[in-house]
This record gives structure tokens, C-alpha cells and sequence, in this order.
């Protein structure tokens, strides 16, 4: 049976990196640096769940969640947003894009399972 595959998507490597730590003995990781990245790697890997940073050079993560919402090939794959802010704004234009969840960092590795749990499509 495949493992689930969850793409982690942040400008920040050391956030990948310890991400990746924390889930790659039971999920396979694919990772991306920007937002580009994050909906060409979307549409080729089809992972299970995206967790998506908000601010990134270049094609920040409401902009790229949009595209992979309003893809047919990829609308169906839950992105949750990660940011380091918590404001009820960012939590209201994740939803408009298309976002299926919402988490802030610095999170709990039970915290990031969590989401893992409550959105992953299988």
C-alpha cells in the first residue's frame, strides 16, 4: 500500500527540513520552496494533503492554494495554510481561495498529525 504523500511547501528550509523530520518515517514528504513549485509539484505527484506556507517570494501561497483549487486535475487535494500568523483575515482569505484548513505556526508535531488526520484524502 502507498504511504500518504504530503507536499510541504515553505520558503524557509529549515522549516522543510524539520518537517520533513517529523513526518517522513510514516509519510512520504515532497517538498517545495515557493508557490510555482507547489502547484507544479501538486499536478505531478498528487499528493494527499498540501501544507502550504502564505508568505513566499514570488507566487505567495493564497495565489498558488487558487490555482490548485480551480485546477479539475488538482481541486480535489486538501491544502491546509500554515503561517506564523494567526489573524482571523488570513484564516478568511485561506477559505476564499480555497484553503480546506488553517494552522499557525510554530506548531506541535501532534498538531501537524492532526491535520494529517482531519484532512488527508486517501
Amino acid at each position: 500500500m502507498r504511504k500518504t504523500t504530503v507536499l510541504i511547501v515553505d520558503d524557509d528550509e529549515g522549516i522543510r527540513l524539520m518537517v520533513r523530520r517529523m513526518l517522513s518515517e510514516d509519510y512520504t514528504v515532497v517538498e517545495a520552496a515557493d508557490g510555482d513549485e507547489a502547484v507544479a509539484l501538486t499536478r505531478q505527484h498528487r499528493p494527499n494533503l498540501v501544507l502550504m506556507d502564505i508568505l513566499m517570494p514570488g507566487k505567495d501561497g493564497y495565489s498558488a492554494c487558487h490555482e490548485i483549487k480551480t485546477d479539475p486535475e488538482t481541486k480535489s487535494i486538501p491544502v491546509v495554510m500554515v503561517s506564523a500568523i494567526g489573524h482571523k483575515l488570513n484564516e478568511r482569505l485561506s477559505a476564499e481561495v480555497g484553503a480546506d484548513g488553517y494552522i499557525t505556526k510554530p506548531f506541535s508535531i501532534e498538531r501537524l498529525l492532526q491535520a494529517i488526520a482531519d484532512y488527508a484524502s486517501d
